[in-house]
């Protein structure tokens, strides 16, 4: 099956919109700058914010001002409606369809890491016995994307993928498996992260971030800026745009996803995982290297990163490197959303013949590689874009001009049989003491509780099973790291904004939980993670049957895990809602069953 791309929406910091973002970049005209809606008492830091106020993105997606929803929502809102309109897909027509017994299966994926937290952190420093609870409805990064799915009344189904900075590149890739599966006609994939005080500061105790426009590749390099925004890609197969009378924008003809296994934050000094993900992406396209004219670097600006990605890049290209340019210099380090955002300037790239500068680079880095400062008049057929996530959650994109014809190598995979071959089960906090049977005392300390529940169990689920490296480990998760959360929300309520533990960040997003098992087992194979409320173990586990059924894998650890805090109870009980489990892990290990 060929993938289509037909329609794009955007929403960034140099655009609200394909047009605007494109002059941006023909103009070299960056957006990051002073803050200006984020209330944060970092001014010392830029960034890239989308210029519009939550009321003025109400206003246009026609939603009254009181209504309470997170910015990630409303700007998830605004690309996704610009994608369905570039795309020729009338909502009224959908729904008119439905009505008549035609309805099409249109089915939205959307990446976040942040969610809600926006709302969360305000309400949070407020709290008292007699506060308003309506922001627990919004906290998770499942209900934004179904806050997102009910605007528009159309979608038969909706997930989200969280892996930190490689999310909405995930959403993408998961799309077009949905669609080469018949689980849909046509996906919404992409991504939405709106910027936040507990997003820019646990990035800041990393201290990673640049107090002057961010360099990638720059010898001067001294971290990245971080960014706001949303972008959405409309999937379908190149039968169903044909039935539509739709002519394709480009073809998503390869992807990759690997993982580093390395380090929660840090990248590998030979970038294993992003070499992984980029081979794979051109292996499934059956393109050569030689053929990629472009690469869309994930280039955030910081050393560590962009060592990483250069040796990864030569490693796969050696003396035929392409064109290579970082565009976070424009938009900012737009985190989850940053794998859709790239995407489309990459389509945008291809469909009007540029390759986008490389924004600010002047000095060479020792070893790295030399970044573009721009080229226009260019034909383009093959771009790559990068996307890599804390935990070495890598992937990457290629879209081509024209299909590659890679249909006629995809096997039928229905008939194939999974089991599940072991499955374990925690549900107190005493059971934990068990993880000393695999990490060191010194380690297990410095654990949060959902990261123990969900290594121990997995361990000995892989145990049960007989395997000591699983394949690819899928995860999901309802509420994922609640514990390290309120530790760093508390933190910034009691203390300010000022030497915040960077611990606390780095046990806060929901992949930490997958990364860290995938560093124990060292398992560099497919890893991502799902929150999706109460149905996100049912999504993991349809993930790992159809990479098994398409013949990816053999064997795919599967888990489920969340944790509560008092607090957490103690809000949920008063807001009339079931109390949470303090800890409750399932892992299984599901396989073909040949």
């Amino acid at each position: 099956m060929n993938i289509a791309v037909t329609g794009e929406g955007i929403v960034s910091a140099i655009g609200l919109n394909k047009q605007e973002v494109l002059a941006s970049l023909l103009k070299k005209q960056s957006g990051i700058g002073m803050m200006k809606y984020l209330q944060s008492n970092h001014h010392e830091l830029v960034v890239g914010e989308v210029d519009l106020s939550n009321e003025q993105m109400k206003e246009m997606i026609g939603i009254p001002s009181s209504q309470m929803m997170s910015r990630t929502a409303l700007m998830g809102i605004i690309a996704i409606q610009q994608a369905l309109d570039n795309a020729h897909i009338n909502i009224a027509d959908v729904l008119s369809r439905k009505e008549k017994g035609e309805a099409l299966r249109i089915v939205l994926v959307s990446g976040t890491t942040v969610g809600g937290m926006d709302i969360t952190e305000l309400c949070f420093n407020e709290l008292n016995e007699d506060s308003d609870l309506a922001f627990l409805q919004h906290h998770d990064c499942g209900s934004s994307t179904n806050f997102m799915g009910e605007h528009f009344g159309i979608f038969t189904e909706a997930t989200t993928l969280s892996t930190a900075c490689s999310s909405a590149a995930n959403a993408i890739i998961f799309g077009a498996r949905l669609l080469k599966n018949g689980y849909a006609d046509i996906v919404v994939a992409g991504g939405t992260e709106s910027l936040s005080r507990f997003h820019l500061n646990g990035f800041n105790s990393l201290m990673i971030l640049d107090h002057q426009r961010c360099r990638p590749f720059d010898a001067t390099r001294a971290g990245l800026n971080l960014g706001e925004g949303a972008a959405y890609i409309v999937l379908e197969s190149e039968e169903m745009a044909s039935k539509r009378g739709v002519k394709p924008h480009v073809y998503l003809t390869g992807y990759g996803n690997a993982c580093d296994a390395f380090h929660q934050t840090a990248s590998s000094e030979d970038g294993e995982g992003a070499y992984l993900a980029m081979k794979e992406a051109l292996v499934m396209a059956h393109v050569s290297p030689k053929e990629i004219q472009y690469v869309n670097a994930h280039g955030t600006g910081t050393p560590n990163n962009d060592q990483s990605e250069s040796v990864s890049l030569q490693r796969l290209f050696g003396a035929h490197m392409p064109l290579v340019s970082s565009t976070k210099s424009f938009t900012g380090h737009t985190t989850s959303a940053s794998g859709s955002i790239e995407a489309v300037i990459c389509i945008l790239a291809i469909q009007h013949h540029f390759v986008p500068t490389n924004l600010g680079w002047e000095h060479q880095m020792e070893k790295g590689i030399t970044p573009t400062l721009g080229v226009e008049h260019i034909t383009l057929a093959h771009v790559l874009c990068n996307s890599f996530g804390f935990g070495g959650n890598d992937s990457a994109l290629l879209f081509s001009l024209h299909p590659t014809n890679n249909d006629a190598t995809e096997a039928s995979h229905d008939e194939k049989e999974v089991i599940i071959r072991s499955r374990v089960e925690i549900t107190t906090v005493e059971e934990l003491g068990g993880i000393r049977k695999y990490v060191k005392p010194l380690e297990a300390r410095r654990m949060g509780k959902i990261i123990k529940s969900s290594l121990l169990s997995s361990m000995e689920a892989l145990a049960a099973a007989g395997i000591e490296k699983p394949d690819a480990i899928i995860t999901g998760t309802m509420y994922g790291c609640l514990e390290y959360s309120e530790l760093l929300l508390n933190q910034m309520k009691d203390e300010g904004e000022s030497m915040l533990k960077p611990t606390y960040f780095m046990q806060s997003t929901h992949n930490t939980i997958g990364s860290n098992i995938a560093i124990k087992t060292q398992c560099h194979g497919y890893n991502v993670t799902y929150t999706q409320g109460k149905d996100s173990l049912s999504w993991a586990v349809r993930d790992a049957e159809m990479l098994i059924k398409e013949g990816k894998v053999r064997t795919v650890l599967v888990g489920c895990h969340d944790e509560s805090t008092h607090l957490f109870n103690s809000l949920l009980k008063r807001d009339g809602a079931e109390e949470f489990p303090f800890i409750h892990s399932i892992a299984m290990v599901l396989s073909c069953g040949e």
